[in-house]
């Protein structure tokens, strides 16, 4: 009677083979998406082998199960393209994501680098509502809490959610009593048009001492992985260390750190205006 030894080796040749796959499978997988995002309408089995290095016939079973679930589909000149349960499982990550965690390391960032109080904002209403707020040592303490609401249309975190949020809410807001915080506030509803249009044209609010007296402040709209605003983030101080010289800087500053927190919820919208900005 014949002996057969099984060696270590062997009973995990399994284990790599199906890990190899796995890891080829993932591979083609990005190479699809990479090149559906260039533009490509279709990836060729011919470059799919070429670009993995193996035979047409192992990508032809690397992509059978996935073509049965749809993360792959065939298309009509028999290239590859992704299918719609790609597009489910990229949807149900985005969706996923919290707004508050996502801001949390670029608000850290941009209070330290400026010394100012950062905010995250969320929309409610025509109202603003403070979901996030980081101050660094030496910052001076600012009344604002994380829960507070406030008009939008005295904030500059409102401007910017109205400049470049759904069309109607410039009408909702202007139809929305609001009182004057300030003598800085502006009441006239032709001015503060004129104002949400300055807001578009240079990418950030502006809230000059309209809701607290001596507090300047500069904000940008946050944009999900659908492209729509669903916050504002915002430096603040006093006016007497945040000069008026200082706000376009420092809103420039602004609009590319929202533009950064609305590409790690997704925005393709903020990723193609970050490549274009200058550093």
């Amino acid at each position: 009677m014949t002996t057969v030894t099984t060696t270590q080796d062997d009973a995990q040749a399994p284990a790599r083979n199906a890990a190899l796959s796995l890891r080829r499978g993932l591979r083609i997988l990005d190479l699809v998406a990479d090149r559906t995002r260039n533009g490509e309408p279709s990836v060729s089995l011919t470059t799919l082998s070429g670009e993995l290095g193996t035979s047409k016939s192992t990508v032809l079973r690397l992509t059978a199960p996935m073509l049965e679930n749809d993360l792959l589909r065939r298309t009509a000149d028999a290239g590859f393209t992704l299918g719609l349960g790609s597009l489910l499982l990229g949807q149900s990550y985005l969706e996923g994501i919290d707004l508050r965690a996502a801001a949390a390391p670029f608000l850290r960032r941009t209070a330290e680098l400026t010394g100012l109080t950062c905010h995250l904002v969320v929309p409610d209403g025509t109202d603003i509502v403070y979901v996030d707020k980081v101050e660094t040592r030496g910052t001076v303490r600012m009344a604002s809490r994380i829960g507070n609401r406030l008009p939008m249309r005295n904030t500059a975190s409102g401007k910017a959610m109205v400049a470049f949020g759904e069309p109607d809410l410039l009408d909702r807001v202007l139809a929305t009593p609001a009182p004057a915080m300030t003598e800085h506030s502006i009441t006239d509803d032709d001015r503060w048009r004129r104002e949400i249009a300055r807001t578009r044209d240079r990418g950030y609010g502006i809230d000059d001492r309209e809701n607290e007296p001596d507090i300047r402040c500069v904000a940008a709209p946050v944009l999900d992985h659908a492209n729509q605003v669903v916050g504002a983030m915002s430096i603040s101080g006093l006016a007497s260390g945040f000069r008026a010289s200082a706000v376009r800087a420092l809103g420039d500053g602004v609009v590319r750190t929202a533009l950064e927190i609305s590409v790690a919820l997704g925005s393709s919208s903020a990723q193609l205006a970050l490549a274009r900005s200058p550093r």
